[in-house]
């Protein structure tokens, strides 16, 4: 259960309840932070048991954190809510359909060459025309809520996310300034290669040695956020032990998800005495990619983007990291980009890793808000630094027939420096 120490924290204040996505959504109490930590008090007491009325209330937080955000008595919602998870997944039977489908995700997405061979295909399944077929013909309205929510995520795919592959050592161009490990990612590498690319460009026009270690697999964000702590943890050694042998200033991430989870290795060991402190040590050279970059300062020479950009604010970037402003200095930084404030930027848009998969009409309805926010600035582009939050917002508007080309801010940099916008018009 969780720790007794943590849910004595909560106050019952209410300062997380309009911060809550879900209880924005039906104003539920046992929907809001505070009513969940009251269930996992109950738990904790012997008043309640995990059962099909209690479990849902758990399922239907997205963990994006913004409660952590608005708690004015420093609750740690994301240790709570990942340790009810773990409870729930040893001691909840789900339904046999439940498990199928979660057993399906987590054999698939964080393993990165599964993740190619569904993408060829997704490739046939495009490029053959059927999924235009099936969605004249309606028939895609036909399948399960998870499974039709699985097919509209699906982003525009070509032949070239197949062999893309980046360089296991890129060297600084000029005076080098540091020398770096960069977090491929599952999802990120495979739909999001461009990303990964834009990022080591950047980093050796800044001065950076970059290092990919062979081989890196997945850093166990969607096994942590799932309660599937046993997983998590077989991930995060290898990718400890992987990391540790390359001498390196930073490890360096540019999905949100990812580096949220990262950061937290030292939580995720602090009761395993023989990785504790490699974890721990380990975490604290993790940074996201605007937060290195906005430390180590700018060198390279900027030129112009005329665009009116839109930045949403992934949760466990702004809420579980922190990280607001860098992102944001990054793209003031690029002379002729006009920066517009979403309003609610940092409010989810209903990805949550798998959230959206597992729990489709909640996310839709989360989404809608945050598509709203976004459109009613009129931007030409849209700025995300998480891959899912990318996806989810994409589909959303792809829903109300609307189209908008979508970049991770490093992209928008990359661009600048490279003095090629051109690279910027294709969307997802």
């Amino acid at each position: 259960m969780p720790e007794k120490a943590l849910i004595d924290t909560c106050v019952h204040c209410g300062f997380c309840l309009p911060a809550c996505p879900t209880y924005r959504s039906w104003g539920e109490e046992m929907d809001s932070p505070r009513g969940r930590i009251y269930l996992m008090k109950q738990l904790a007491e012997g008043a309640l048991r995990l059962d099909d009325a209690v479990v849902p209330h758990f399922d239907a937080c997205l963990g994006c954190m913004g409660c952590v955000t608005a708690c004015p008595s420093g609750v740690k919602y994301d240790a709570l809510i990942e340790q009810m998870r773990a409870e729930i997944e040893n001691r909840y039977p789900r339904r046999w359909t439940d498990r199928v489908f979660r057993g399906f995700i987590f054999a698939l997405f964080p393993y990165p060459l599964r993740l190619k061979a569904a993408l060829l295909l997704q490739l046939v399944y495009v490029k053959s025309g059927l999924r235009w077929l099936i969605h004249a013909l309606g028939l895609n309205r036909l399948l399960p809520k998870r499974s039709a929510q699985l097919e509209s995520l699906m982003p525009n795919v070509s032949a070239r996310l197949l062999t893309s592959s980046l360089p296991a050592f890129s060297a600084a161009r000029g005076e080098r300034r540091a020398r770096v490990a960069l977090i491929a990612g599952c999802v990120q590498r495979v739909y999001f290669p461009e990303v990964n690319e834009a990022t080591v460009r950047v980093l050796t026009a800044e001065g950076c040695d970059v290092v990919v270690p062979p081989g890196q697999g997945c850093c166990g964000a969607l096994s942590v956020h799932a309660g599937r702590e046993n997983e998590a943890q077989s991930f995060a050694r290898e990718i400890i032990a992987r990391f540790e042998r390359e001498n390196v200033d930073a490890v360096v991430v540019n999905a949100a998800g990812c580096g949220s989870t990262l950061k937290e290795y030292g939580r995720l060991f602090s009761h395993d005495p023989q990785w504790a402190e490699r974890a721990a040590r380990f975490a604290g050279k993790v940074k996201d990619v605007s937060e290195f970059l906005v430390s180590l300062g700018a060198r390279a020479e900027r030129h112009p983007i005329p665009l009116r950009i839109a930045f949403h604010d992934a949760c466990h970037l702004a809420h579980a990291q922190q990280i607001r402003s860098q992102p944001r200095d990054l793209l003031r930084g690029i002379p002729g980009v006009e920066l517009c404030e979403v309003p609610d930027a940092d409010e989810c848009c209903g990805s949550a890793g798998i959230y959206n998969l597992l729990e489709p009409d909640s996310a839709r309805e989360i989404g809608a808000r945050k598509v709203d926010n976004v459109l009613s600035t009129q931007p030409q582009l849209l700025a995300s630094a998480n891959p899912g939050c990318t996806l989810q917002i994409q589909m959303m508007l792809r829903a109300r027939g609307a189209r908008m080309p979508a970049a991770h801010p490093i992209q928008l940099l990359d661009a600048s420096i490279r003095n090629d916008p051109a690279a910027l018009k294709t969307g997802n």
